[in-house]
């Protein structure tokens, strides 16, 4: 594995372990950004050991499209793309809750973290190859 994608993976493990601690201490909005994290450095560090372009963008429907358009697949629907992309700028900015039409709960956090735990491991297993 190239160094910087090994770089990448290292981040994106550390972000989805800090996560699922958040997580257990009921710290919501934390862990959901932790987890958003997570899936964006694990695609990104995907597109670097293949030698991808990679745009300074924090849009996880945009990097899965990249990844698709080079025949690389990691299960992440549209559906769940747009969950995470809601994520990122309220929990980084202050801007109230993570997500933009309530406060999280466990429900959410549950859903989210089965997401990024899947895009995780799918990299993982791209990079190993």
């Amino acid at each position: 594995m190239k160094e910087e994608a090994e770089i990448w993976l290292d981040y994106s493990n550390e972000n989805l372990q800090s996560s699922e601690i958040l997580f257990e201490s009921n710290l919501y909005n934390p862990y959901l950004q932790n987890a958003q994290q997570s899936i964006e450095k694990a695609f990104k560090a995907v597109l670097f050991e293949k030698g991808i372009p990679v745009k300074k963008t924090h849009d996880i429907f945009e990097l899965n499209q990249i990844l698709i358009k080079n025949n690389l697949t990691i299960d992440i629907s549209d559906d769940e793309c747009d969950l995470i992309n809601s994520i990122y700028l309220p929990s980084k900015y202050l801007l109230g809750s993570v997500l933009p039409d309530f406060n999280p709960g466990q429900k959410i956090c549950l859903q989210v973290i089965n997401i990024s735990k899947r895009v995780f491991r799918e990299a993982e297993k791209i990079l190993h190859k």
